[in-house]
Parts: structure tokens; sequence; C-alpha cells
């Protein structure tokens, strides 16, 4: 990614990994939490513990990422973020002065303060991308790659710096949430993942215990982490990108299980916060719908074959892979159908999260979305956001 912070900025409307093929800079996001499937709601729970007093409107923003272009965070989303509106925020290279880590520390502050404002009793999910490589959104750790990591002579123990010192960064500049690390099982030499260095390795279980052992640290100091993108995009081709269109992976069964989802397992295991499912079709586990859009693969293999009980949170809503969805609104009602707990809008435009809010609650109040369903999923973002340090 030829790493141009002027590229990133001229380039808001380009999704998360589109910036990767054009050489674009820095993306940002996530949170801190204690391991996910120990802050899982209770399903035979009562469905309002924890929502109670917030408004129809609160729990669907509860449940989305807002974005914002430049290095001022607007008046419209600290309102909305007063008002309750706002489950998080993503930071991306044009957000962020890289020689100044005080620009980045006091807007942090500033985000915080808002959310204190709203009484709303959690802290936001402050998020960015650092992976290590060139996929990173703050100067400093980790620095390296994963593929750097895998290839190492000792890629656990390496994992687990890398995984201590990108939690250090975020901590040190106000953020509680890393998305990452990437799982993805990369097949060829300079495929998708691997032409910039985002896979740990063509062996799963060195995927997967890589990724244990970075979350495991991670998690160990404060920073809520995710792990992505399920159930893999280690067989995408170079050019096969879901930021810019569709994506159909035609791994048989067999494969996606023995290969693409066995990292996940690993770090299911070491109590994973979150899982972001890619924009993918994958025909083998459904040939009609995206992964995120897919109760299938959400509910059928991510939740019920490998009992994952953490949140689910989507990549990027304005994804090219989603261009016969609809709209935003459209896009976040069938991620919330499907089973995804938070909607990532990272468009860089704070409209954006303001359309996935009222798109979610009008649906919850015309009965296209169950609303215990609803009431479980933002149990479940809201006990993790209430362990952030």
């Amino acid at each position: 990614m030829g790493i141009g912070q002027a590229f990133a900025d001229n380039n808001r409307r380009v999704g998360r990994r589109g910036l990767l093929v054009g050489g674009a800079a820095l993306l940002a996001g996530a949170a801190v939490a204690k391991p996910g499937r120990a802050l899982a709601a209770d399903p035979s729970a009562d469905p309002s513990a924890g929502a109670s007093g917030l408004s129809s409107a609160q729990q669907a923003g509860q449940r989305v990422i807002w974005s914002y272009p430049g290095l001022t965070p607007p008046p419209a989303l600290l309102d909305a973020i007063r008002a309750g509106l706002v489950g998080g925020v993503i930071f991306f290279g044009e957000n962020i002065v890289r020689s100044n880590r005080s620009q980045i520390q006091a807007v942090t502050s500033e985000l915080a303060q808002a959310q204190a404002d709203s009484g709303i009793g959690v802290p936001l999910l402050l998020m960015t991308d650092q992976e290590g490589g060139i996929v990173q959104r703050l100067p400093g750790a980790p620095g390296i790659s994963e593929k750097t990591i895998g290839a190492s002579a000792d890629p656990v123990g390496t994992a687990r710096s890398a995984g201590t010192g990108a939690a250090q960064n975020l901590r040190g500049a106000g953020m509680n949430c890393n998305l990452a690390p990437v799982l993805d099982v990369f097949r060829q030499a300079g495929n998708f993942d691997d032409q910039f260095g985002r896979s740990y390795s063509m062996d799963p279980v060195v995927c997967g215990e890589c990724g244990a052992a970075s979350i495991a640290a991670q998690q160990a100091l404060g920073v809520v982490t995710t792990a992505k993108h399920f159930p893999g995009l280690g067989a995408a081709a170079r050019a096969q990108n879901t930021d810019l269109g569709t994506v159909t992976l035609d791994q048989p069964l067999s494969e996606l299980r023995g290969i693409d989802e066995l990292p996940f397992t690993y770090t299911i295991d070491a109590n994973v916060d979150m899982v972001m499912t890619s924009w993918a079709t994958y025909p083998a586990l459904d040939p009609d719908l995206p992964s995120g859009l897919s109760p299938r693969t959400v509910h059928g293999e991510l939740r019920g074959r490998l009992k994952f009980r953490g949140v689910t949170i989507t990549d990027a809503i304005e994804a090219g892979a989603l261009q016969n969805f609809g709209g935003t609104g459209d896009r976040a009602v069938a991620a919330a159908a499907a089973g995804m707990d938070i909607v990532l809008c990272s468009a860089r435009d704070v409209s954006q999260g303001q359309e996935a809010v009222d798109a979610l609650e009008a649906a919850v109040a015309d009965g296209r979305l169950d609303r215990g369903a609803g009431i479980h999923a933002l149990q479940r973002v809201l006990a993790m956001r209430g362990q952030l340090g």
C-alpha cells in the first residue's frame, strides 16, 4: 500500500481495503474488554437487562460505529454522541497527525467526554486497524507485518510481543479497540492478503496460534480485539477486493472448515472479544448472500458450529461487494437480521452513521427486525464495552 496520507485523505470514499490497492494510508478501529465469550449475554436472561432507560434510537445507535473526515470531529458527531446515538468511532489516516501524538489524544479525550455527557454509562469503542506492517494507522508498534511474524524464528512469541506493543500504542493514543488480527490463511504468494503481508502463514495452525497469542496479549492490557475476516479471505486472488466489488470464493466446505475457519477456533478458544465477517460470498455456506448478510454463516456456522458467544461486527458497510443490497440503511438492517451485533460505517461521513441508526430503529418499530434479538445483541455490545478501562 504505498502509504501516503494525502492519498488516503483524497480518497475518502474508497473502501477500507480499497485504500490498500491504491497505495493508501492508515485506518482505525476497535475497543477494550475482557474475554469475549465470558461477556456474552445469556440468551435465557431478561432481554431488557442492560438496555433499560435507553430510547429506541439509542438502542440502535449503540450498535453503530461512526466515522468522520479530516482531523477534527465535526459538531454533528459530537452532538450524536451526547444524544447517545453512537456506539463507537473508527479512525483513519486522515484523522491522525502522525508526527504529533497529542493531536489524536485530544480527539479521543473530546469524544470520551462527549460520551460521558450522554449518560449511556459505558465507553465508546474507539478503534482503528493496527494490524502491523503497512496496515496500521498509528506510527510505532507493532510495526512488523503478520507475514514477517509468521516467518520469524518464534512466530508465537513474536506475535505476543507485537500484540503487547500494539495494545500499548493504542492505549497511549486514547483508543481501546483494535480491528486485528487478520486470520486469513493465504493460498498463493502475492494474492490479495499476501501482497500486503496481512496473513501470518499458509499454515492454518500457525495463523491460529499467532492470532491467539496476539489476542491474549492485547486483551490482557484492556484492548478489545477482532478476529477477521470470517470465514476467511485467504483464497482471494490478488484483484479480489470486496471493497471494490463482489467476490465469490468457491472453496468446498471441507476446505473452508479445515483451512479457513481453523484459525478462528484457536481465537474463539482464546476468548476473542469480536469477530468481523467478510463481504465475500461462499457458495459452500450460502450461495446467495455475502458472509456478513448470511444467517447461515453468522448463526449457523460462527455461532452454531463454532460456538462463538462474543460480539460480531461487520466489515465496512459501504463496501462495493454490497452494491446489489441497497443503501446504508438497507445493508445495516440486513446485517442485523443476519445476526451482526455491530454495524461499521466507515465512509468518513457522519450522515452515514445517522442513516444506519435511523434504519435500525425503524426496522425494529415496523417488525422487520426482531426486538428481542436486537436487545440480546445490544446486551453483548454493552457488556463488552462495560469492561473497558
